[in-house]
């Protein structure tokens, strides 16, 4: 049974501002899944923060847009995340730095390329949730490790997925994408994939000579 108590979040500047890193990242989008909603999932209302957001503004709840996981919905997303991208011995699950509360903002803006996502997630915490009470009558957030690679692992490959779960490919795939292009633009997935980034380096001697003359600066 999924424990009474309140999933911590991230502040939401915070995941605002990773949320328009992630949408300017090409290899998280995934066109194929913006399609409309269908009448099973409440439309978004929100207008949005405009073209130009204030990232030194603290949001508060609704200063944005109304989150839309429930707290049942944010266990199901946590151990999702994290059965994707666990902890290890040198870094965070993707829980730990947050991604669940990424996930919710990603779903919840009112804007064209997120409304597939919102509907592909929210369809599919839903099935992950009845599946998971179907094979072992219980949620999926406290299911055992082998039980959710179970079922994760039937909606994994279309290769290798019966008839029945074709279905929810398409969600497993696009929560797996979110779940990573989130995760690896945190300062803690950077360091996992020993991105150091823009920061100063005392070894580095800058350009090749061939590319400053390449650019007629040499």
């Amino acid at each position: 049974m999924i424990t009474p108590d309140i999933l911590p979040r991230i502040d939401r500047r915070t995941a605002i501002q990773w949320m328009l890193t992630v949408a300017a990242t090409a290899a998280v989008r995934d066109t194929n899944s913006f399609a409309a909603e269908p009448p099973t999932i409440a439309p978004i209302k929100a207008s949005g923060y405009g073209p130009d957001p204030s990232m030194v503004k603290i949001y508060q709840p609704g200063d944005v847009w109304p989150l839309t996981l429930t707290e049942p919905q944010r266990h199901t997303a946590r151990a999702l995340c994290d059965l994707i991208i666990p902890a290890d011995a040198t870094s965070p699950s993707a829980s730990a730095v947050g991604v669940p509360d990424f996930i919710d903002e990603w779903i919840s803006s009112p804007y064209p390329a997120q409304a597939g996502d919102r509907r592909l997630v929210l369809e599919g915490l839903q099935w992950i949730d009845e599946e998971s009470q179907r094979r072992f009558e219980k949620s999926f957030a406290v299911l055992t490790l082998e039980q959710q690679t179970a079922i994760c692992d039937d909606i994994a490959s279309p290769a290798k997925a019966k008839p029945e779960h074709k279905a929810r490919i398409a969600f497993f795939r696009r929560y797996r994408d979110l779940t990573a292009g989130g995760y690896y633009t945190t300062p803690e997935g950077m360091k996992a994939i020993g991105y150091v980034g823009n920061v100063p380096s005392a070894t580095f001697a800058g350009p090749p000579i061939e590319a400053l003359q390449h650019v007629g600066l040499a």
